[in-house]
């Protein structure tokens, strides 16, 4: 594929009953490619299943998904200046990375934060470290009423941070605390996860073709 937005139509094809949100994909699609266009980062959070999904997100963005991404030349000579030796496996083998974070991951600062301070506000606490005018905020949650996804998403607000909120059909309190809702038509929680990846997916094929099209 070299046009994003065949991901889009393919997405339709495999999963009719996500026909209607197709729009709010495309949406994030651009608010993401403006993101890194800018310098920024992706910043992503959820609980539980949609802590694995956060993590699984970042796994895409920041290597090869579908296609190659061979270091830029400047790069890879760079590297071999570095270390003749070592910095030429570096070259020919690591990958150019579309920077994204899992709020989730950091499990040391998390649990800290939870003990010491208040667990409800682990996500907020790093989005308050992190988080710059140019970045976004993916915040993943079945109800949508997730408490620390939440309070992320008011700390985005007050640093610049963008916001993109994936949740379930009825999208909880998340539906009118995020600058884009993308519901999947789903009430249960593992139906719910189950259209969240297809979705995904193809948010990071899109903007993975839009910067690696060759």
């Amino acid at each position: 594929m070299n046009d994003p937005h065949e991901h889009l139509a393919r997405l339709v094809e495999r999963y009719p009953v996500l026909k209607d949100g197709i729009h709010a994909v495309e949406s994030a699609y651009g608010m993401i490619v403006e993101c890194y266009r800018n310098g920024g980062t992706v910043l992503t959070c959820g609980n539980g299943g949609s802590s694995a999904d956060s993590d699984h997100i970042v796994g895409e963005l920041m290597k090869g998904f579908l296609k190659k991404r061979p270091l830029p030349e400047a790069m890879q000579t760079a590297l071999r200046a570095a270390d003749p030796e070592l910095g030429g496996v570096l070259a020919s083998r690591l990958q150019t990375a579309l920077p994204a974070i899992d709020l989730s991951a950091q499990s040391a600062l998390a649990t800290a934060f939870a003990n010491d301070v208040d667990a409800s506000l682990i996500y907020a606490q790093q989005v308050l470290g992190y988080g710059r005018p140019a970045d976004v905020l993916l915040g993943i949650s079945t109800s949508g009423n997730a408490s620390n996804v939440l309070a992320a998403f008011l700390a985005a607000r007050a640093k610049g941070v963008r916001t993109i909120g994936l949740t379930g059909a009825s999208g909880g309190r998340m539906k009118d605390r995020c600058d884009l809702w993308i519901p999947v038509p789903a009430a249960s929680t593992p139906d719910v996860q189950e259209l969240h990846l297809p979705v995904y997916h193809c948010l990071c094929a899109m903007v993975e073709e839009h910067f690696f099209p060759k």
